[in-house]
C-alpha cells in the first residue's frame, strides 16, 4: 500500500499533467489535502512531505487536530471547507485562515466582527451551488454578485473567491461543464471591480477537469489518505 507521501507525489503528478494540458504553469494551482476524518499523526505526516493547507469539514474536529498540532502552527494554513453555523462563527475567526463555504452576509458579518485584530484577515470563498442540487449548501450563481459586493466591504476579511462542489459526472467533458460555469461567474465578477483570484474547486474524482478550466486550489483527500473512516 502506498505511503501518505507517495500518494502526495502522484497527485502533484497528476495536477502537473493537468497544468501542461491545460497550458497553464503548475505554479498557478495549489493543493489543498483534505484531512477531515483523519487523524492529527496523518496531517503531520503530509505536513513532514512538504504540504502546507489542510481542509477541514468539522469544526470542533479541525480544532482539536489545530490544538493537537500547535508546534506546527506556524507552518500550516487552516481552511473550512465544511458547512458554518453562526454559533460557531468566533471559534473559526480565531483559528482558521480560510473560510470556504459562506454563503450568507450574516455569516460574513460574524466573521468580521470576530476575527482578531492581531490576526490577518481572514481569507473567505463564497459557496455556489453551481450545479443547482437540492441536497448542497450554497447560493445560486445569481445571487452571487450582490452579496460578493456586501461582503468585499467587510473589514478583517479578505473576499478571495469562489469555492463549488459540483454534482458528480461519469466523463470529463460533463465534469469540465460545471467548473467552467464557475470560473465564467468569477470572471464576471472580476469585470465589475472585484479583487478575486481563487477559484476552489476540484476534488480526487474530477481535479483535472477543475485544472483545465482554471482551478487554483484543489481539494483532495481520498486520493492522499485513502479511503474515510467514519466522520467523528
Amino acid at each position: 500500500m502506498a505511503t501518505i507521501k507517495e500518494n502526495i507525489q502522484e497527485v502533484h503528478r497528476r495536477l502537473a499533467k493537468a497544468c501542461t494540458d491545460g497550458a497553464r504553469p503548475p505554479s498557478a494551482v495549489r493543493l489543498l489535502v483534505v484531512s477531515k476524518t483523519f487523524d492529527a499523526a496523518a496531517v503531520r505526516e503530509a505536513h513532514a512531505a512538504g504540504e502546507r493547507a489542510f481542509g477541514e469539514n468539522y469544526v470542533q474536529e479541525a480544532l482539536d487536530k489545530i490544538a493537537a498540532l500547535a508546534d506546527l502552527r506556524a507552518g500550516i494554513e487552516w481552511h473550512l471547507i465544511g458547512p458554518l453555523q453562526s454559533n460557531k462563527t468566533r471559534v473559526v475567526a480565531e483559528s482558521f485562515d480560510w473560510v470556504h463555504t459562506v454563503d450568507r452576509l450574516k455569516i460574513a458579518q460574524r466573521l468580521s466582527e470576530q476575527r482578531p485584530e492581531g490576526l490577518a484577515p481572514l481569507q473567505v470563498c463564497l459557496q455556489v451551488n453551481i450545479s443547482g442540487e437540492a441536497s448542497k449548501s450554497g447560493l445560486r450563481p445569481e445571487e452571487v454578485p450582490a452579496l460578493a459586493a456586501q461582503i468585499a466591504q467587510l473589514p478583517r476579511l479578505r473576499l478571495r473567491g469562489l469555492m463549488a462542489i459540483p454534482e458528480p459526472a461519469g466523463d470529463l467533458e460533463a465534469q469540465r461543464r460545471p467548473h467552467r460555469q464557475l470560473a465564467e461567474l468569477l470572471r464576471r465578477l472580476q469585470g465589475q471591480g472585484l479583487d478575486m483570484d481563487t477559484l476552489s474547486m476540484g476534488m480526487s474524482a474530477d481535479l483535472e477537469a477543475a485544472v483545465l478550466e482554471g482551478a487554483t486550489l484543489v481539494r483532495v483527500g481520498s486520493a492522499i489518505f485513502g479511503s474515510r473512516p467514519a466522520p467523528i
